[in-house]
């Protein structure tokens, strides 16, 4: 059911700034949703957006479809309390805003509410978006969705504090893998937002430094069991291991989510990946890769998707049998084009 007082645009066009805000500006209940398992630019971006429209008297509210609780490294974001349980979000809402979210699927238990709003805005730089909403402010240039939510503030005349900024640096810090893909302009949005008293070394400590004791043994069993395959992604190697549900009983879904990044600083492999035990015979599976290969296009054939360096799905099957289907998935893939700006992100968590 669509609110009659919206005028939707049901195209797979992407809208201007401009058009996004006008939506915004005249919305008295809005709800935001991240994708499932969220991370720092999903929930940043929403929670950014989400007080800046609350200070402006909306009705507002935050959401993901899983987990249960908000990741301990991003509780530290919702300084007004906005973030709701699914069961809170209302089955019509007015005006949902899905934030980094390239398909419907990945709302979770609230994909349903993307039939039953008036409008939906979707605010995303995956080069996968589906465009799936009534309104789409989309650009796979942007380092982060937190550089589109930035622009929708600006537009709407918001301005910057900390809260405010210290959100949207948490996306951008994770999403260009600490700056290592970032050109002068991304630096000089960092430098705006620091301006406002965002604390990085802080923040950074809080989101990606900060690990309980039993991260280092998990580590050990999981690194220990790390395979190379000189001969699998086109020949440029492939470089994966698993994370059982034993190893990681007692663990946060952040400790689970760093091991990637470390397996993907192997010199001798184009693609790294980690295959983490979901439930007996059903894995989420992250891929990396450092120049060449698309692993949105692998990730693809398993119904998954993300970034073409960043990327990930879900499947069921044993281990080996997930591995000898990402290896075909992978021999397939294209090649990447380097972006006119300076490439993909390969640093983005929960994928």
């Amino acid at each position: 059911m669509r609110n009659a007082g919206i005028t939707p645009n049901t195209t797979n066009a992407t809208n201007t700034a401009d058009e996004a805000a006008a939506l915004l500006a005249v919305a008295r209940d809005v709800t935001l949703v991240a994708h499932v398992q969220p991370d720092a630019d999903a929930l940043g971006s929403a929670l950014a957006l989400g007080l800046a429209l609350h200070r402006r008297g909306a009705t507002v509210r935050v959401s993901f479809g899983a987990p249960e609780q908000t990741p301990e490294s991003l509780r530290g974001l919702d300084v007004a309390g906005l973030i709701v349980p699914p069961e809170q979000v209302p089955t019509q809402p007015d005006l949902l805003v899905a934030l980094d979210t390239a398909s419907r699927g990945r709302l979770g238990c609230l994909a349903d509410r993307v039939d039953t709003a008036g409008a939906v805005l979707v605010v995303d730089h995956h080069a996968t978006n589906e465009r799936f909403g009534t309104h789409h402010l989309v650009d796979v240039d942007a380092d982060a969705t937190a550089v589109l939510v930035l622009k929708l503030l600006d537009t709407l005349g918001v301005p910057l504090d900390e809260p405010i900024a210290r959100c949207l640096y948490a996306g951008l810090v994770t999403d260009t893998s600490c700056f290592r893909r970032a050109d002068p302009s991304t630096h000089a949005i960092a430098a705006r937002l620091l301006a406002t008293g965002v604390d990085p070394e802080l923040l950074t400590r809080e989101l990606l430094d900060t690990h309980p004791f039993g991260w280092l043994p998990m580590l050990a069993t999981v690194l220990g069991r790390a395979r190379l395959e000189l001969a699998s992604a086109q020949g440029l190697g492939l470089v994966h291991t698993t994370v059982r549900l034993a190893d990681a009983a007692d663990l946060r879904r952040e400790e689970i989510e760093s091991v990637v990044d470390l397996v993907r600083t192997t010199s001798e492999a184009e693609v790294a990946a980690v295959l983490k035990e979901v439930e007996p015979d059903r894995w989420s599976v992250s891929l990396r890769a450092k120049q060449r290969i698309d692993v949105s296009a692998a990730a693809a054939e398993f119904g998954g998707g993300g970034h073409r360096r960043a990327a990930g799905f879900t499947a069921h099957g044993t281990a080996d049998g997930v591995l000898d289907r990402l290896r075909t998935a992978l021999h397939h893939a294209p090649h990447c084009q380097p972006s006119p700006r300076h490439g993909d992100i390969s640093g983005s968590r929960g994928l």
